[in-house]
């Protein structure tokens, strides 16, 4: 795919994303895009996010569990930019007007204290670059009407990546055991989905050094002080104007976030 085009579809995901609007599949209207366009799609789309002031603080990893990929009908993990105006925390509110077609997931997040840079990361390592871990929603958000993504249209739209939320505590990854910790995500008061962490991946882990070792053939590394967050351990949950949300993880904390 050509510059022009790569820069023509960043440029139509940023105008949807900032007027709240949806486009038709980018794999319906240019059926020979490729993984490699769709990031540099990506790329061009986080670059405008980034003229216009935000900075990125950290990265998201996405289609990482059974549910989702089922869900979707994606069937291999892919990445994406967390921004600095995309972070809520604890327990704040978010305008429902200000997404799209937003769903939540619950997810572990990774707050990292070195550099981790591929290739040749392992689990780990990973452990021994981390700060901490923190519970977590990841609220994604699709510019793709419908939702009717195949894996180039979600790498594209910055992995469908709207907000997320950090949760309320911050615990050392070597207290936990990351793949058997158990999650209860509540909506309005009621149980809608439950995983545990061996859900990304295999172990959450495993899927931040897929991450770091997939960037890192980039020349990209993971930096000091980022929150990577390491994928859904359950099916997506669709939210609207007045859902209130909590998700727990055992031995990790919780996390709350309502929708106005």
């Amino acid at each position: 795919m050509d510059q022009n085009t790569i820069d023509q579809l960043g440029d139509e995901l940023h105008q949807a994303l900032v007027k709240r609007e949806v486009l038709a599949p980018l794999t319906e209207r240019h059926p020979g895009i490729t993984i490699e366009d769709a990031y540099r799609v990506q790329q061009r789309m986080i670059a405008r996010r980034l003229e216009a002031g935000e900075r990125i603080v950290g990265k998201k990893i996405g289609v990482t569990s059974k549910a989702v990929m089922n869900m979707l009908g994606v069937f291999q993990p892919d990445f994406g930019m967390l921004t600095d105006a995309m972070l809520y925390n604890e327990g704040e509110a978010i305008p429902a007007s200000t997404l799209i077609q937003p769903k939540a997931e619950g997810e572990i997040a990774f707050v990292l204290k070195k550099d981790l840079q591929g290739p040749g990361v392992t689990a780990a390592d990973v452990l021994a670059a981390t700060e901490g871990v923190m519970t977590c929603f990841e609220i994604v958000d699709s510019r793709i009407r419908d939702w009717k993504i195949k894996i180039q249209d979600t790498v594209a739209d910055n992995a469908s990546c709207g907000v997320f939320v950090l949760g309320d505590s911050l615990v050392d990854p070597r207290r936990v055991d990351l793949n058997t910790c158990g999650m209860v995500l509540e909506k309005n008061g009621e149980i809608v989905a439950t995983g545990a962490g061996a859900a990304a991946l295999g172990a959450p882990a495993n899927a931040v050094a897929w991450l770091a070792n997939t960037l890192g053939a980039l020349g990209i590394a993971l930096k000091a002080g980022e929150v990577v967050l390491s994928g859904s351990l359950a099916i997506m949950v669709p939210v609207t104007a007045g859902d209130n949300l909590r998700v727990s993880i055992g031995g990790i904390g919780g996390c709350s976030v309502r929708f106005t």
